[in-house]
């Protein structure tokens, strides 16, 4: 098969780019392995079968008779599928110095044909050639996530072009190459086109189709302010956008890379596949050396020798096992890929299956980083505030007001940096800040149940702004960072995979607390700096348990290096922690975790699955050469057909449900 047959990929595009025999080689065997060949291939070896009255059992006559073996239709195969075969081989042992398994085949192939065995020959070239059809095909379909991603990313943009001599005809647009897009560039996108770059949306209002990025088919109003990222789907107004970011470090550009390089990194399995491979090739050799031998002593037939000593060379080929794992693993990025989790490595999703502890940040992760009204005493109250929070730049203010329905108009507004406001709402005098603010302009203390109220929601974490109409307190409203929607769904996700969960925050005590009980956190560790985040992974991986950290900030990167496995909110988290992370969160979508640690588990136990059957067709297989009971032909295609089982049986992993 060819992930099994051929040299490394770097010594073979350095001996192609040499030029010369290798890369005319290297045409000859491209060419020879098309679709038209393989078909014409079996339909010559059909006709080998019915027309020279070949068997498939063990014990038919060998060695060369006549002149049917010279016109026999099963040089056709043995040219069109074995010659590709036979350069890798020679590929492999003189440019990678290296012995791999289509030596295996090519000897077993030579053996056939020199004791006249041309149909076995033709035959082990033609399973072999539709095999690696086979196991491109799946590999191609495990990778069409990436294919997706790349097809999406546009190849032009609408940039508005600032001309003073066109402004009195209206603005200009000229259609410029993605490339040439800069941060900074405002850039026109028509209802239905591909938003080009990151950036902002600096007039007109849509709903954005972000599944690319998210995984989410539901699509998502944007207005004016609103960011959206390269790849996503304007449905319906044009807007303008202002990029931020563009060309490669676009967001759909950076998740591309990123699973390219995934796609790049064999896991901790797939190396042990890979080295029991290289040491079963001359252990394949040997046994078929000593079967050989064996057979010839006891029998004295050294063509019943021959027959099975290939025989054994030809089932011995470790194709199944060196396949097991990349197709698992392949299947199982494409599919993360395709529901917006970016697995940079094999290793990582390894890892995950192994985690039994998932430790999250606070702020940007567990929460939006966005502060909203938690509490308020009535209507009324929360009206006031708002009505004079609105002439404030303050965050407090700002968001006051995004949660108010109207603000009433306010005169005589004043502002205390840090401390509060006051101004004139329907000829009242309304008063909001701190205790000392309120105290400062005259207002009476408030009462006891509003002064209980205060202190226990600021125990709580959460941010105090009191309300004095006409020097009265009126009451309180209390803002805190709001939480992520499915947080708490997701942390029992977890526990149900048992899974358990730790806060690890720089916060305060108190409003870690409440972020841990609002979403079902037993342990939490708050006031820590980011050094302490690591250590105190270190300590809780000290009891032999896996780690996975969930982070999004610059504050998390040391964190995620130190995890067993590091998690990075991909769409809120900044890039040095998505850089830092194994795994990256597009969507910022909690529940994601649980999903990504169940397809770990099962992917680990198809690998495990797929090396069984691997490892015991094998063993079945050598026993049944070395007895006889299989011949070159049988023995050909039920080694074949274990290496194309365990191919389909990983690829089907894409198309499993784990959500």
């Amino acid at each position: 098969m060819g992930s099994c047959c051929g040299a490394s990929a770097e010594a073979k595009a350095a001996a192609v780019a040499d030029g010369g025999f290798w890369a005319w080689a290297e045409k000859v065997a491209s060419s020879l392995a098309s679709w038209p060949s393989i078909a014409m291939s079996g339909v010559a070896l059909l006709a080998s079968f019915l027309l020279m009255g070949h068997g498939c059992g063990g014990h038919s006559d060998v060695g060369w008779h006549s002149w049917r073996q010279v016109a026999d239709p099963a040089w056709i195969p043995l040219l069109l599928c074995g010659l590709p075969v036979l350069k890798e081989a020679t590929e492999a042992i003189i440019v990678e110095r290296r012995i791999r398994a289509a030596l295996l085949i090519s000897t077993a192939m030579t053996a056939c044909v020199a004791i006249g065995q041309l149909f076995a020959a033709g035959e082990v070239a033609f399973i072999m050639a539709l095999g690696e059809k086979l196991e491109k095909l799946t590999v191609s379909r495990a990778k069409k996530g990436l294919h997706k991603l790349v097809a999406l990313v546009p190849q032009t943009a609408r940039r508005v072009v600032t001309c003073p001599k066109c402004r009195a005809k209206g603005i200009f647009f000229k259609d410029v190459p993605v490339g040439e897009i800069a941060p900074g560039d405002a850039v026109m996108v028509k209802p239905g086109a591909t938003i080009p770059v990151d950036g902002t949306i600096a007039e007109g209002a849509t709903t954005v189709d972000q599944s690319v990025m998210t995984g989410e088919s539901l699509p998502v109003d944007k207005a004016v302010g609103d960011e959206v990222y390269s790849g996503t789907v304007n449905r319906f107004g044009a807007i303008t956008v202002k990029a931020t970011k563009a060309g490669a470090d676009g967001s759909l550009q950076k998740m591309i890379r990123l699973v390219r390089e995934a796609e790049g990194r064999k896991a901790p399995m797939q190396r042990i596949a890979d080295k029991w491979a290289a040491i079963l090739v001359p252990a394949s050799m040997t046994i078929a050396l000593l079967t050989f031998a064996g057979v010839w002593t006891f029998y004295g037939d050294v063509h019943t020798a021959l027959l099975r000593g290939v025989t054994v060379m030809v089932v011995f080929c470790p194709c199944a096992l060196a396949l097991a794992t990349p197709t698992s693993v392949m299947a199982a990025i494409g599919q993360a890929t395709k529901y917006g989790v970016i697995v940079k490595s094999g290793e990582a999703l390894e890892r995950m299956g192994a985690v039994s502890v998932a430790c999250f940040d606070k702020t940007g992760t567990l929460t939006t980083g966005r502060l909203g009204v938690a509490y308020s005493t009535d209507d009324e109250t929360f009206a006031l505030a708002a009505s004079v929070e609105a002439m404030s730049e303050h965050p407090l203010a700002k968001a006051i007001c995004a949660a108010a329905p109207a603000a009433r108009p306010c005169e005589g507004f004043a502002m205390s940096p840090g401390r509060g406001v006051r101004g004139t709402v329907d000829g009242m005098s309304v008063v909001c800040g701190t205790e000392q603010w309120l105290s400062e302009c005259g207002v009476a203390e408030p009462p006891q149940t509003v002064a209980e109220t205060a202190s226990r929601l600021r125990a709580e974490g959460k941010a105090v702004v009191f309300v004095a109409a006409n020097d009265t307190v009126r009451g309180i409203v209390a803002l805190a960072d709001t939480l992520r929607d499915g947080g708490k769904a997701a942390i029992a996700d977890l526990a149900s995979s048992v899974v358990g969960a730790y806060l690890l925050t720089g916060d305060h005590a108190a409003t870690a607390r409440s972020v841990a009980d609002a979403l079902g956190i037993a342990e939490v560790k708050a006031e820590l700096l980011p050094a302490d985040k690591a250590k105190a992974i270190e300590e809780i991986e000290q009891g032999g348990r896996r780690c996975c950290m969930v982070g999004d900030g610059v504050n998390d990167a040391v964190a995620l290096k130190t995890a067993y496995v590091g998690i990075a909110m991909g769409g809120a988290g900044s890039d040095i922690a998505v850089e830092a992370a194994d795994v990256a969160l597009v969507g910022d979508d909690l529940s994601k975790i649980g999903y990504l640690k169940r397809l770990s588990v099962a992917c680990v136990r198809l690998i495990k699955t797929n090396i069984a059957i691997s490892m015991t067709i094998n063993a079945c297989a050598i026993t049944c050469s070395v007895l006889g009971l299989l011949g070159p032909v049988s023995g050909a295609l039920v080694h074949n057909l274990g290496s194309v089982l365990v191919v389909l049986n990983g690829a089907m992993l894409y198309d499993r449900k784990f959500r």
